[in-house]
């Protein structure tokens, strides 16, 4: 609970810690509003000031129920998009908060077939475009409705029997590793710690010798909706060095192109072309022979290595998937797409 005339920095300062996305602005122990992390986002966006007062990105028609009502809880929670339900005395003091739990956590727990092979999550990153949100908290802690983003990537691969995790750290890397520890887990997290910043691709040296043959590698800022156990396959049948997931995406231009000649004459022109492209989504599965390519203790990004392999004629696979099945919450615009896409609250 905070009050209103804390800052919304503060606030968000609350939210990081308590890892449920929201927070209850209250006057002498009386319910007044809540506000989210979306609605954080929202004011943000708008241009507003994270030092102002609470008051101003605050939802002041807050939900909740009275003791009699708790059983009516789970239906309104789903009815109106909400995760967090706070129940409350007639003075309306809260004295309880529901909590919906999210399908994703239940789907977890069933585990496909097995894929139990090593992943690498790169979250040494400052969050640049995602300012002043990672001036509170780190990147890899930003909350998704009641998970982190860095969670719902554990989910996803924790569906297909992957339970061993590599998380490359440098950024408020107390922060990240604290909140890992105080939550339970039923999966196996080691943190990797780099002492400088060695861009998107050098800081996976520092965990050869870790990890042998093929494993994943994924930002710490997307969500991938695809067969992970059909990724890693088509990776070692073609027996790349690296295999890239791609989102194909399509862009129609708003304007008619023409095409001319040298001469000045025009011999082509469409109208609203739409354009095609691969976009890397920033997913990867890799063999450990790559990591034998990346110098030590030097900045270097993924990009970079990869334009090495195809020079030295390693294979490089490309694995592609739809648009709509890659959310990349490493801008404030496109954080804002991921809650609609996921149906989260905010």
């Amino acid at each position: 609970m905070v009050e209103e005339e804390n800052s919304i920095k503060e606030v968000m300062k609350k939210i990081a810690v308590n890892a449920r996305g929201l927070v209850f602005v209250c006057k002498g122990g009386r319910l007044l509003a809540t506000v989210t992390d979306g609605d954080i986002r929202r004011f943000i966006l708008a241009g507003g000031d994270i030092e102002v007062e609470v008051s101003q990105a605050a939802h002041y028609s807050p939900v909740f129920v009275y003791p009699e009502e708790r059983g009516e809880a789970k239906d309104i929670m789903i009815r109106r998009s909400i995760t967090a339900l706070p129940v409350v005395d007639h003075d309306h003091r809260i004295t309880d908060i529901l909590f919906l739990r999210y399908p994703e956590a239940e789907e977890a727990e069933e585990a496909k077939v097995g894929v139990d092979v090593p992943v690498i999550i790169m979250a040494g990153g400052k969050g640049q475009r995602l300012k002043p949100f990672t001036d509170i908290l780190p990147k890899p802690l930003i909350p998704l409705g009641e998970k982190t983003i860095t969670e719902r990537i554990i989910m996803r691969f924790q569906k297909y029997g992957c339970n061993r995790f590599y998380m490359i750290v440098n950024y408020k890397k107390n922060f990240i590793k604290a909140y890992f520890a105080d939550n339970e887990m039923n999966y196996n997290i080691q943190f990797v710690e780099e002492d400088k910043f060695l861009g998107t691709a050098g800081g996976l040296k520092l965990v050869q010798g870790k990890v042998t043959g093929d494993f994943f590698v994924s930002n710490c800022d997307i969500l991938i909706d695809a067969d992970y156990q059909e990724i890693l396959e088509e990776h070692v049948r073609k027996q790349c060095v690296i295999t890239l997931v791609c989102a194909h995406k399509k862009y129609q231009m708003p304007y008619g192109t023409v095409e001319g000649d040298e001469e000045g004459y025009v011999y082509n022109m469409q109208e609203k072309p739409v354009l095609s492209y691969n976009i890397n989504t920033g997913l990867y599965v890799v063999n450990e022979r790559f990591l034998e390519q990346i110098p030590q203790n030097t900045f270097v990004d993924m990009t970079e290595l990869i334009k090495d392999c195809i020079k030295n004629k390693q294979k490089v696979g490309i694995y592609l998937i739809e648009e709509e099945q890659w959310l990349d919450t490493g801008q404030m615009e496109e954080l804002e797409k991921t809650y609609t896409a996921l149906k989260l609250n905010g």
